[in-house]
C-alpha cells in the first residue's frame, strides 16, 4: 500500500504534518477530512510500507522502552491522540531504531491498525508481555494503566538487572587482571628464566618449574590452539543451546551450580510473580497470562512446570496443584498463591513474593560480594605466588650445589 505526505491545520489553526498509508490520495484526504482537519497538501512518497526489515540495525535497550511508556502513558493520559503521541514519541527518542520502529507503528496505526497489532510486528523489541498488557489496556479502554504498569515493571526488572551487574562487576574485574598477569609473567617473564636456568646448565628441573614452562612455550608458540579451543567451545554450546534437549540440560545445570544456581532461581521467582501479577492486575485472563509468563521466564525448567500449570488450570485445577507437583516453587510461593486464588488477591500476593525474593536477591547478592573479594584474592595471590616458587626452586637448587661443592 503506498505511502503519503501530508499537511493539514486543525481547528485552532495549527499546521501539522505526517505520513500515512492509503489506496490513494482521495481516500486519504476524506479520512483526515473526517477527523476535522483541513487538507492543504497530499503527495506520495518515494517510502513503501514499513516492516521489521526496514528498520536500522542495533538494539533497543530496557531503559529506551521504559522511558517510551512512561512519556506515551503521560500523554495519553493528558489526552493526547495515539497518533500525536506517537509523533512526539519519535521526534524525542535518542535511539535511532526506536525512532524507526515508532515512526512505522505510527503510520500502522494512522492507517487503522490496533495499536498492539502495530507493535506486535517488532517482537525483538516489544515481547509477549508489552503486546498482552497494551492489548488489555485497549479492551479496557486503559491504554495509560497499561503503560503506567509497563514502565513499572520494566524499572523494577532494570534494577534487578543492575544490582546483578553491579554485583558481579568486581568479581570479573579481579579474574580479568589474574589473567592478564599470569599471561604476562608467562609470557614475558617466565622465558627469561628459561634462558637464565639453560646458562646456569640446569638439566632436570622441579615438576612445578617443568609444568609452568610447558605451558609458557605453548602460550608462545601455540596460543592460537587455545584461543580456537575456547571459540570451539562456545560455538559448541551455543549451538547444543538451540536443541530442546540441550536448553533443558544447560537450564537444569543453571539450576543445580552451587551459590549462583539458587541466587538465579531466586531471580526467576522474582520475575515470575512480578509479571504474572502485572498481567494479572492489568486484566489479562490467567491461561493468557500464564502462557506469556513461560515465554518471558528465561529457563526451560520453570518454563515446563508454568505450562503445566496453565494445562491444569484448563482442566479446572487450581494454579498452586501442578505448581507444588513440579518442585521448582518452594513451599511459600505454593501457599501465598494458594490463599491469593481463595481471597480473591492473586495479583496482590503475587506483588508480594516478587518484593520478598528481590530482597532476598539483594541480601545475597551483598552476602555474595563479601565473600568473593576474599577468595578471588586469594585466587590471585596462588597462582602469582605459585610461578614465582616454580621460578626460584631451579634457584636454590644451583644455589645449594654450588655451597656443598665450595
Amino acid at each position: 500500500m503506498p505511502v503519503f505526505q501530508y499537511t493539514v491545520s486543525d481547528t485552532t489553526g495549527n499546521m501539522r504534518t505526517g505520513t500515512s498509508e492509503a489506496e490513494s490520495e482521495e481516500i486519504l484526504t476524506r479520512r483526515l477530512q473526517e477527523q476535522g482537519f483541513r487538507v492543504t497538501g497530499v503527495k506520495k512518497t518515494a517510502k513503501s510500507k514499513g516492516s521489521a526489515s526496514n528498520v536500522y540495525f542495533g538494539k533497543v535497550k530496557l531503559k529506551d522502552i521504559s522511558i517510551f511508556c512512561r512519556q506515551f502513558s503521560t500523554m495519553i493520559d493528558a489526552g493526547v491522540s495515539l497518533v500525536r503521541s506517537l509523533d512526539v514519541l519519535g521526534e524525542q527518542t535518542q535511539n535511532p531504531k526506536l525512532k524507526q520502529i515508532i515512526h512505522e507503528v505510527q503510520i500502522e496505526v494512522e492507517g487503522g491498525s490496533n495499536l498492539s497489532k502495530a507493535l506486535s510486528k517488532y517482537p525483538k523489541t516489544f515481547n509477549n508481555l508489552f503486546i498482552g498488557l497494551i492489548k488489555a489496556g485497549e479492551v479496557g479502554g486503559v491504554i495509560e494503566e497499561a503503560l503506567q504498569r509497563l514502565s513499572t515493571f520494566l524499572e523494577k526488572d532494570m534494577e534487578l538487572k543492575r544490582k546483578i551487574k553491579s554485583a558481579m562487576t568486581y568479581p570479573v574485574i579481579v579474574v580479568i587482571v589474574a589473567i592478564v598477569i599470569v599471561l604476562g609473567l608467562c609470557t614475558f617473564i617466565v622465558p627469561k628464566f628459561i634462558s637464565l636456568f639453560k646458562d646456569l646448565g640446569v638439566k632436570q628441573l622441579p615438576a612445578p618449574t617443568q609444568m609452568l614452562m610447558d605451558f609458557s612455550d605453548f602460550l608462545k608458540n601455540e596460543w592460537y590452539v587455545g584461543i580456537g579451543i575456547i571459540v570451539f567451545v562456545w560455538f559448541a554450546i551455543k549451538m547444543i543451546g538451540r536443541t530442546r534437549i540441550g536448553r533443558r540440560v544447560i537450564d537444569r545445570m543453571k539450576l543445580s551450580v552451587p551459590v549462583f544456581g539458587p541466587l538465579g532461581h531466586k531471580v526467576m521467582l522474582a520475575r515470575f510473580s512480578r509479571t504474572l501479577g502485572t498481567l494479572l492486575v492489568s486484566g489479562v485472563p490467567i491461561l493468557q497470562a500464564l502462557e506469556t509468563v513461560g515465554d518471558a521466564i528465561g529457563n526451560v525448567i520453570l518454563s515446563e512446570a508454568i505450562m503445566n500449570a496453565h494445562a491444569r488450570i484448563r482442566e479446572g485445577d487450581r494454579i498452586n496443584v501442578p505448581l507444588q507437583k513440579s518442585g521448582r516453587f518452594p513451599p511459600m510461593v505454593v501457599h501465598m498463591i494458594s490463599i491469593g486464588e481463595e481471597s480473591g488477591s492473586l495479583d496482590h500476593m503475587l506483588s508480594k513474593i516478587a518484593e520478598f525474593y528481590e530482597g532476598e536477591v539483594d541480601a545475597q547478592l551483598a552476602s555474595l560480594t563479601a565473600s568473593i573479594e576474599p577468595i578471588m584474592i586469594v585466587f590471585l595471590g596462588l597462582c602469582v605466588g605459585f610461578i614465582v616458587i616454580s621460578l626460584f626452586l631451579p634457584l636454590i637448587a644451583v644455589i645449594a650445589n654450588l655451597s656443598g661443592g665450595g
